[in-house]
């Protein structure tokens, strides 16, 4: 049954009157309320110094910008204009004037600074008070090089978002997915890399070839995708760095939908032999392939549990697309999905508390359900919503929405909630993304 998408997220704002330890938080799984008011000005510098990225100045307000935009992605927060925010100096940056941001109306404050060290490294420091209770409570500094002030910008915004919600940091992390142009009938398909926000956007193949179905690897530098190279569809592993490829298994017969186990020691796949396509596993250094499944039919999308012990599957064993789930080793195979339509592109949640799906009936959507199959909540409803993936802390799932008529797909992503979806920037067509692990 469609559970109702019309839920939002309930602000919870306890002032310095209560006791010590009820502190400002954001509660992510209450009722109905507004996202929580957050100051977000420019950060201070001690003095203002040049740097290959740009001065430690502009480096400030870039740096509040990516803060401001992050956390109001999230659905959670709601970032005041700059019109309403003041100048802060390096001497308020742990002092901040109270005064003013109650007035303002924000409930919290986000201020640091940016200062060239030395060596020619960065210190952004990262402050986050209580406005209302007039207390400071958090803080952090990250040391970068000037080309990582990203990094360290997506590292404060983690900061701020993981003691307000308690929930598990996402934003420093990078996402891959298939790049598309061209007609409908004839699409150029590259894999291209980024930041979760759309920054640092690069190609990583050249389009040469179709490919589908990028995954990362528990190592964040390494990639399984499946390649037309040779026209022949295989499964290849992809070494971000040095741009390396190699073939996982040089067989004859068709493999596909590749993925990493949470160790990184295994790659499970699908390979089509005699009529027949099953799922396999071979050590993600190479060897000898594994069968798992031997049931008539398409076996396929299979992914692990974050323990690593069991996978989600499809298959349409039973004469339709449904969502299997069985041990690592192949055994104790048991279906799951009992909706209407059909099921589709499972993903394990990083918690492990939900798979993520696209559900097939009367148009695409995705959606989520229990690791038994219960609870089932369908949290989009485009015309053709596909190919999900969770970010690093499972609250969020991106996917590609592929409009009516046209053939061209665009990344989106949506919350638990249902209710904060939002386009993801590309700067070209897109389709099956896969949200990386978090950055160091």
């Amino acid at each position: 049954m469609r559970l109702p998408l019309a839920l939002s997220l309930f602000v919870a704002i306890f002032a310095a009157a209560m006791p010590a330890h009820a502190q400002l938080e954001v509660d992510i799984n209450g009722g109905v309320a507004q996202p929580m008011p957050i100051a977000i000005p420019g950060m201070a510098t001690p003095s203002v110094q040049n740097t290959p990225a740009g001065d430690t100045a502009s480096l400030g307000q870039r740096v509040a910008d990516i803060v401001t935009n992050d956390l109001k992605n999230s659905g959670l927060f709601n970032p005041l204009p700059k019109s309403a925010l003041q100048t802060v100096s390096q001497a308020q940056t742990n002092a901040p004037d109270f005064m003013f941001w109650t007035q303002s109306g924000a409930q919290a404050l986000v201020q640091g600074f940016v200062q060239l060290n030395g060596d020619g490294s960065l210190t952004v420091a990262c402050y986050l008070f209580d406005v209302l209770a007039k207390t400071e409570l958090t803080r952090n500094g990250f040391i970068v090089q000037p080309s990582q002030w990203r990094q360290a910008a997506h590292k404060c915004s983690d900061m701020v978002y993981t003691r307000l919600t308690g929930e598990g940091p996402y934003f420093n992390s990078r996402v891959v997915y298939v790049s598309e142009t061209g007609p409908k009938t004839n699409r150029t398909k590259r894999l291209a890399i980024m930041d979760q926000d759309g920054a640092n956007h690069r190609f990583i193949t050249n389009g040469q070839t179709i490919v589908l179905t990028p995954r990362f690897a528990p190592d964040r530098q390494t990639l399984v995708y499946m390649s037309y190279t040779g026209q022949r569809p295989r499964v290849y592993v992809y070494d971000v760095g040095s741009g390396k490829q190699r073939l996982v298994v040089d067989q004859p017969n068709m493999t596909f939908a590749p993925r990493f186990s949470p160790d990184g020691r295994f790659i499970v796949f699908s390979m089509a032999v005699g009529g027949n396509t099953d799922l396999y596993r071979v050590p993600s250094g190479g060897g000898r392939a594994e069968r798992l499944t031997t049931s008539p039919g398409i076996d396929t999308g299979a992914s692990y549990s974050p323990d690593g012990s069991k996978i989600v599957f499809e298959s349409d064993r039973s004469g339709t697309q449904q969502l299997y789930v069985m041990n690592a080793d192949g055994s104790n195979q048991n279906r799951i999905s009992f909706g209407g339509g059909r099921y589709a592109t499972p993903v394990w949640s990083p918690r492990g508390d939900l798979i993520a799906f696209t559900r097939i009936g009367g148009g695409f959507a995705v959606g989520v359900m229990g690791v038994n199959g219960s609870g089932e909540k369908i949290l989009t409803n485009g015309w053709q919503d596909e190919g999900p993936s969770w970010s690093p802390n499972g609250r969020v799932i991106m996917f590609f929405r592929t409009g009516q008529g046209s053939g061209k797909a665009d990344l989106w992503s949506v919350d638990l909630t249902g209710v904060n979806e939002r386009p993801v920037p590309t700067p070209l067509d897109g389709s099956d993304p896969a949200w990386g692990p978090l950055l160091p």
